[in-house]
């Protein structure tokens, strides 16, 4: 059966850093977009980056920008998310999702588009100050 396993996720210090793993089992990941989103407790899922399938082009929030960096291997079929000088309010569970082609959901709509492919089942990211 299809699906996405996140991994990567831990706890870490203040401006320390994670890798986060987004692997496909079961399809190829060569014609999805991939998108990161987190959930802290109490708080609505967020969109955090995307990665398009065609070009590479890439989308950040603000709050993760020069940060946070998307990136996938194909051959591998996993796409990454390197969290560098991570902070206090970046802890949540971290999902990543897939949909069909480009950021195009994950742009426009964010985590409630009812459109994506298939959903990870999260990895916990815990930030100490």
């Amino acid at each position: 059966q299809a699906h996405l396993v996140e991994s990567g996720g831990g706890l870490v210090q203040t401006g320390g850093s994670l890798r986060l793993s987004c692997a496909a089992s079961g399809f190829t990941l060569n014609d999805y977009a991939i998108g990161w989103f987190r959930q802290a407790p109490g708080k609505e899922r967020e969109g955090v980056s995307c990665v398009h399938s065609s070009d590479g082009s890439t989308y950040y929030a603000d709050s993760v920008k020069g940060r946070f960096t998307i990136s996938r291997d194909n051959a591998k079929n996993t796409v990454y998310l390197q969290m560098n000088s991570l902070k206090p309010e970046d802890t949540a569970v971290y999902y990543c999702a897939a949909e069909t082609l480009n950021c195009d959901g994950y742009y426009n709509y964010g985590s409630s588009w009812q459109g994506y492919d298939y959903w990870g089942q999260g990895t916990q990211v815990t930030v100490s100050s």
